[in-house]
C-alpha cells in the first residue's frame, strides 16, 4: 500500500482508540456536567483533593479515561483492576502495594472496573482502606449503585452520573478523528448521522467503527444503505437481568398509563429485540391490564389473558404479533387506578376496625342458640324486593359507613358511577323511611 493512501495513517500501527484517548479534561466529551469547569468532580481534581467515589455510566462513556486523568493531575499512583478478572488475591497486592508507596509519601488511585461485580464480602474488603486513605477508590459501574453495592461502601462514596454519549459529543469524537487519521470519513451526510446512531452514545462502539470503515473500506463514498451492509448492526443496548432491564419495563408501563402508543411499541419492541423472556413481558403487561386500565375496561384483562395463551401456542415470532396487539389495545383503552386504590383503601380499614364483627342480621343462624342470639334477625333477602335492593347496612355496627370506590367518569365506569348514584339514592330513600 503507498505511503499517500487514505488509509495508511492506520495501517499497521496504533489502535486508533489509542490516538484519540484524551490527554486532558477538555478533550473529554460529553460530561460536562461533570468535568466542565463548573462541574463537581473537576473542581475536586482541581484541590487536589480527593475523596472515593464511584463512577456510575453506560458502557464507552469515558469512565476508564477520565479515572486515569484524575490520576495523573492528581500525583497518585494509578492501578486498575476489572472486578471481571480479579480476585481476593489481587485485591491484596493492591493494597499492599498501595500501604508500601503511602511510606513513601505516593498517594493511590485504585480504580475498579464493574465494581459491581465483586460480592458483598469483597465489597466490604474495601472499607478499611478507604477508610484509611491507603487508596482513593474510584469504581466504575454501569448498573445503579443502590442495587448493587453495599450500604457500607456506598457511605462511604459519593456517586457520580456519567451520561451517555449525546449526538453532538459522538460528532466531536468523529471529528477528533478525522484530524488524527487527516482523511475525511468515506460517509455521506445520512450514512455519518447513521453512524451515530448506531454507536447509542457508546463512545468506545464508534471509534472501533470508524476505525473499521478507513481500514476496510475501498475509499468510496457510503450512503446509509451500504454502511448498514458495511457495518454489523449493534446489538440493542439491554441487559435483561440487570439495570437496563427495570428501565425499559418502567418506561414501557409509564408510555401505557400516558396513553402513548407509539412510544409503548417501541420500548416492547426494545425488550424483545434485546432478548427478554416474551412471558415476562406478557404478565407485566396483564398486571397492567388489571391495575392500570382496570374497570374502565373490563375487556382489557381478557384482551391481555387471550394475548398470554395465543403467544404460548404460537411462540416466536408469530406470538409477538399478539404482544403487539396487547400494547395497542392496552395503549389506546381508557386508563383507571380507581379499584387499585379503593382496594388499598379498604385493606387500610380493614387493620383500622379489624376485630369488629359483621352485623347481627347477615349473619347466618343454623342453630337455636344463634338464632336466640339475632343472628340474621331481620336480614332481608334483596332479590325478593320489587327494586332488588334492600338499602340495608352491611359494615360493622360500630363502624361508620366508608367509600372506597369512587370511579371516574372515563370508559366503562361512566356506566358505574351511573350505578352506584342510582344505589345510593335507594339507599338513602330507604334509611329515610325507616
Amino acid at each position: 500500500m503507498n505511503e499517500d493512501t487514505l488509509f495508511s495513517p492506520l495501517a499497521g500501527g496504533q489502535p486508533l482508540a489509542d490516538k484519540l484517548r484524551p490527554s486532558s479534561f477538555d478533550e473529554i466529551v460529553g460530561q460536562d456536567h461533570l468535568l466542565g469547569p463548573d462541574g463537581p468532580l473537576r473542581r475536586m481534581i482541581d484541590s487536589k483533593h480527593l475523596s472515593s467515589f464511584i463512577l456510575w455510566g453506560p458502557p464507552g462513556c469515558g469512565k476508564t479515561t477520565a479515572a486515569r486523568l484524575m490520576a495523573s493531575d492528581t500525583s497518585l499512583h494509578f492501578t486498575a483492576l476489572s472486578a471481571v478478572f480479579s480476585g481476593i488475591a489481587d485485591l491484596r497486592k493492591a493494597f499492599d502495594d498501595a500501604a508500601r508507596r503511602r511510606e513513601t509519601g505516593v498517594g493511590t488511585l485504585l480504580f475498579v472496573d464493574e465494581i459491581h461485580r465483586f460480592n458483598r464480602a469483597q465489597q466490604d474488603g474495601f472499607l478499611p482502606y478507604v477508610e484509611n486513605g491507603t487508596v482513593i477508590l474510584v469504581g466504575a459501574t454501569t448498573e445503579n449503585p443502590s442495587f448493587e453495592l453495599n450500604g457500607a461502601l456506598l457511605s462511604r462514596c459519593k456517586v457520580f452520573v456519567m451520561k451517555p454519549l449525546d449526538d453532538e459529543a459522538l460528532e466531536k469524537i468523529l471529528v477528533r478523528a478525522e484530524k488524527v487519521v487527516g482523511h475525511p470519513l468515506p460517509l455521506d451526510s445520512d450514512a455519518r448521522a447513521t453512524l451515530r446512531e448506531l454507536a447509542d452514545g457508546d463512545g468506545r462502539y464508534i471509534i472501533n467503527l470508524i476505525e473499521s470503515i478507513y481500514n476496510l473500506s475501498d475509499g468510496e463514498i457510503l450512503n446509509r444503505e451500504k454502511l448498514l451492509k458495511f457495518v454489523q448492526q449493534k446489538a440493542p443496548g439491554y441487559d435483561k437481568d440487570r439495570d437496563g432491564h427495570y428501565n425499559l419495563i418502567s418506561a414501557l408501563h409509564k408510555s401505557l398509563r400516558g396513553s402513548d402508543t407509539d412510544a409503548a411499541l417501541y420500548w416492547a419492541a426494545r425488550m424483545i429485540e434485546g432478548g427478554e423472556d416474551p412471558l415476562y413481558l406478557l404478565r407485566r403487561l396483564t398486571r397492567f391490564a388489571m391495575e392500570d386500565v382496570s374497570m374502565a375496561d373490563p375487556n382489557a384483562l381478557n384482551i391481555a389473558i387471550a394475548a398470554w395463551d395465543t403467544y404460548e401456542r404460537l411462540g416466536s415470532p408469530e406470538g409477538d404479533l399478539a404482544i403487539a396487539e396487547l400494547v395497542v389495545y392496552l395503549g389506546t383503552a381508557p386508563k383507571s387506578n380507581s379499584v387499585y386504590t379503593a382496594w388499598g383503601a379498604a385493606r387500610r380499614a380493614a387493620k383500622q376496625y379489624g376485630t369488629l364483627t359483621p352485623p347481627a342480621h347477615i349473619l347466618n343462624a343454623p342453630t337455636k342458640l344463634m338464632k336466640e342470639l339475632g343472628y340474621g334477625d331481620g336480614y332481608q333477602y334483596d332479590q325478593d324486593l320489587p327494586d332488588a335492593f334492600s338499602g340495608q347496612n352491611y359494615f360493622p355496627d360500630k363502624m361508620p359507613r366508608q367509600k372506597f370506590y369512587n370511579p371516574p367518569e372515563r370508559g366503562f365506569e361512566r356506566e358505574i358511577v351511573k350505578r352506584l348514584a342510582y344505589w345510593e339514592r335507594l339507599r338513602r330513600e330507604k334509611q329515610g323511611k325507616k
